[in-house]
């Protein structure tokens, strides 16, 4: 022990103690999935707080010469301690829309037993808490103290999840204050509430300008109210309510139809006062809308155990078949990413073909994932909470992967994907695709694999002159003709859907669905018909006519989207969603649409040049490197130039987005080279003679254009992505006519070799037609809330990929898809 005190006194200028801000990576390896719950623990550096699983720990101290860890192991508890007969007090029901805080949902922390331990590498000297009490004071206090705040931290995902998702979190409305309310001698009363225009006794709000009692809004499952105190708001402008069943001398429920959301009052005292209503005395009747939500969420986490429970599907385990964990309603991301590792352009890209890779993958945390997913390492069944000892038939439930790190990367900075709620796939899928486009440095770009081009032709009725333009697409989507419908035909059997429809609203669960069935012809002829512009300005004749605007695919890519487009607005602008049955192919073939470009004969409209662009020319100063992220990097044990690079190839975006950097780079034969800005000659501290961001210039080159022409147009726009991309995009010609061809080299240089690339995004094309491989389903009636799964075909076998469950679907729901996933039929 005496020897072991002398390595730890070796090591201790080295070992830290939490400061507030540090983030303490202790849930997860950086470098993959591993955590205190896996095999081998968590190994969490006492200097930079990053966690390790014992397969990359000796990496990591091979490049940094870090040597005191924290090594973490967590055990399940069995179910038998958690329940209170043991001692341990029973659950609480949460009280608050949040996660891991006081009167929210539990973390489930308390089902694991810790056992904490300082290691020291290279040789994995372990020391216990028992082993300090014999060492010097100084050594004692030091590591205690390291270790006391590494576990009292909270942890990075803990903390993303509490920040992400407290629904409670409300703001004081703007009209509060100054709400002018009218003296008409209304007065409530304390209880026996009903709606003054459909007399119903539940859901009502009183709306605090006028004091009228009204019905709240209908529920995305046909229940609530018929949405009467919103008409009044819409016919009046009378902007806020409060919720009566929900008022204590605490409060109540106040939203503001004004702002579209649920607020504070500061003064609703004295505005029920206004109405006879004392809230000192007042007791709550009816559920808070934050309880309501709750209430929601559990239904949903037990609706999926029974479904899944209550069928016969057969488990699935092995290679490509691993499931992911729900961070509260995040099973959109989990379909959506699910899908994308099935398309080989993703899997070679962001997956190393090993873990020695000598060439990082792009995307850290996207090839984390994907090998999460594709190896197989935890695709194993979970264990069961129950007697170790009794022999159960498997479950489907998998130990599976949490992609908290990647999610909170992708969704950084996102009002929407940052959160913890429900979102859109289709949305999610077309943000990770322009994150994939943005951040896509050299070599293949993935999204190509979705990426085609859409042509779209103009015809002037007056003129019959034509107009053509090609844009970027990456989703096909699909609209819904309900009229086309095929079992509403006689009146018979819309009788029969409406009461159907009524017997649900009353609480009859077993009134059977009628459910619109849409042929999938009719959805492609309302895509494929020619549109009706009715205020087109047609450059031909000078004024305003009508034309009509034909769309068709300019080229075909490799995997194709199809979006169903179910989700819309109804009368009262309220969203719904589109029950329907769409007898969705196989196979597809779309030959058919294929744009033909300008017909023999047919005249153009006049192009009507836009005034040029002109951008002054400015100096731009060499960029400076954030010199708190590059200090606190090499607390970290990182080489002071590694971190420079790590800074500069990120922007000065923060510490969390150097670090990525770091971890894909620390394989690099110059990591620790000194850092060369381009355009300089070489050697730290030179000057570049331009200075344009890499990464813009990096992702307009992957989109098919030169580096030149990529210069050019941010040049031109003052090193502003977005003008850069939309300058390019209107200078095709002046760009066809640059000497440069791909990479950026000359003529000259390039003499010799291969013709220079046309200008405009690159494509790839070919056949098609398609067959079926995916596709996402939606279950409830609204993208903000419901439930996400998906299907994929794997080895001529249908698989249902729900969350942790992973089976072998015997009927795979086709016909009720939202995202169906097409790839190129080899001819």
């Amino acid at each position: 022990m005496a020897e072991v005190g002398e390595v730890l006194m070796s090591v201790l200028s080295t070992i830290r103690v939490p400061k507030p801000g540090d983030r303490v990576h202790k849930d997860e390896c950086a470098l993959s999935f591993s955590s205190p719950e896996s095999e081998g623990g968590l190994y969490l550096c006492m200097n930079s707080f990053l966690g390790f699983g014992s397969q990359y720990v000796d990496r990591y101290h091979a490049r940094t010469g870090q040597r005191a860890y924290l090594h973490i192991t967590r055990t399940r508890k069995k179910e038998d301690d958690n329940n209170s007969g043991s001692g341990h007090p029973p659950k609480k029901k949460p009280t608050r829309l949040a996660i891991g805080i006081e009167g929210g949902f539990d973390v489930e922390q308390e089902q694991y037993e810790e056992d904490v331990k300082v290691v020291i590498l290279p040789d994995r000297q372990e020391v216990t808490s028992e082993d300090l009490a014999t060492m010097p004071d100084v050594v004692r206090e030091r590591v205690s103290l390291s270790m006391a705040g590494i576990m009292a931290a909270d942890s990075v995902s803990h903390a993303l999840q509490v920040q992400q998702w407290d629904g409670e979190v409300r703001q004081e409305s703007r009209h509060a204050i100054e709400l002018k309310q009218l003296d008409n001698g209304v007065k409530i009363p304390p209880s026996g509430w009903r709606c003054e225009v459909c007399d119903l006794q539940e859901n009502i709000w009183m709306n605090l300008t006028d004091g009228k009692v009204l019905c709240g809004r209908r529920y995305f499952d046909g229940t609530g109210g018929n949405n009467h105190a919103l008409l009044h708001f819409q016919e009046t402008g009378y902007p806020i309510a409060v919720k009566l069943g929900t008022i204590t001398p605490d409060g109540g429920d106040v939203y503001s139809y004004d702002e579209d959301d649920m607020v504070l009052d500061s003064k609703l005292p004295e505005h029920l006062s206004h109405f006879g209503i004392n809230m000192m005395t007042m007791e709550k009747t009816e559920r808070t809308m934050t309880e309501l939500e709750i209430a929601v969420n559990q239904r949903v986490g037990e609706w999926e155990v029974i479904q899944e429970s209550g069928t016969t599907l057969r488990p699935l385990f092995g290679n490509g078949l691993t499931g992911m964990k729900n961070l509260g309603n995040s099973c959109y991301l989990n379909s959506v990413m699910q899908v994308l590792f099935t398309v080989p352009d993703f899997q070679n890209k962001s997956v190393p073909s090993s873990t020695h890779s000598p060439h990082p993958p792009v995307f850290p945390s996207v090839a984390k994932l994907g090998y999460g997913l594709l190896s197989g390492d935890y695709s194993k069944p979970a264990p069961d909470p129950g007697d170790e000892n009794v022999a159960s038939e498997p479950r489907g439930d998998q130990i599976g992967i949490a992609p908290r790190m990647f999610k909170a990367l992708v969704g950084r900075g996102h009002p929407e994907f940052s959160t913890n709620r429900q979102q859109d796939a289709q949305e999610f899928l077309l943000h990770f695709i322009n994150m994939v486009e943005r951040n896509c440095r050299s070599g293949s770009n993935p999204s190509e694999a979705f990426r085609f081009l859409v042509e779209e032709r103009i015809v002037c009725q007056q003129s019959h002159k034509a107009k053509y333009t090609q844009r970027v697409d990456y989703i096909v989507q699909l609209p819904v003709p309900m009229d086309q419908a095929t079992n509403t035909e006689n009146s018979a059997k819309k009788r029969q859907e409406l009461q159907a429809e009524r017997r649900r609203e009353e609480g009859d669960s077993s009134a059977p669905i009628v459910r619109a069935q849409i042929p999938f012809t009719a959805c492609m002829a309302a895509l494929s018909e020619p549109e009706i512009l009715t205020d087109f300005w047609s450059s031909a004749v000078q004024s305003k006519t009508t034309a009509t605007k034909t769309t068709r695919f300019a080229s075909f890519p490799d995997h194709l989207v199809i979006q169903i487009k179910k989700f819309t607005f109804g009368l009262d602008w309220v969203p719904k969603k589109l029950d329907v049955s769409i007898d969705v192919p196989d196979t597809l073939d779309l030959s058919a649409l294929h744009a033909t470009g300008q017909q023999p004969g047919e005249e153009l409209l006049p192009e009507v040049a836009p005034p040029s662009l002109m951008t002054p020319d400015v100096e731009v100063k060499a960029p400076v490197l954030d010199d708190s992220t590059v200090s606190q990097l090499c607390e970290m044990g990182f080489p002071l130039e590694a971190c420079r690079k790590a800074v500069y190839y990120t922007g000065n975006t923060g510490i969390d987005a150097a670090m990525n950097w770091i971890m894909s780079h620390m394989d690099d034969p110059d990591f620790a080279a000194p850092l060369v800005l381009p355009g300089c000659s070489s050697g730290a501290g030179t000057t570049p003679i331009e200075s344009l961001s890499e990464e813009h210039l990096a992702t307009i080159v992957s989109m098919g254009f030169s580096r030149d022409q990529a210069t050019k147009a941010l040049r031109a726009t003052s090193n502003v992505l977005d003008r850069a991309v939309d300058w390019i995009f209107s200078h095709l010609d002046d760009l066809e006519s640059m000497d440069v061809s791909e990479g950026g080299r000359s003529g000259a240089e390039s003499e010799g070799g291969r013709d220079p690339p046309p200008p405009g995004p690159r494509v790839k094309d070919g056949p098609g037609k398609y067959e079926l491989f995916a596709f996402i389903s939606h279950m409830g009636t609204s993208t903000m809330c419901g439930h996400y799964v998906c299907h994929i075909k794997k080895d001529h076998q249908w698989v249902i990929f729900n969350d942790q469950k992973v089976c072998a679907s015997e009927k795979p729901p086709k016909d009720l898809g939202y995202l169906y996933f097409y790839r190129r039929v080899a001819e």
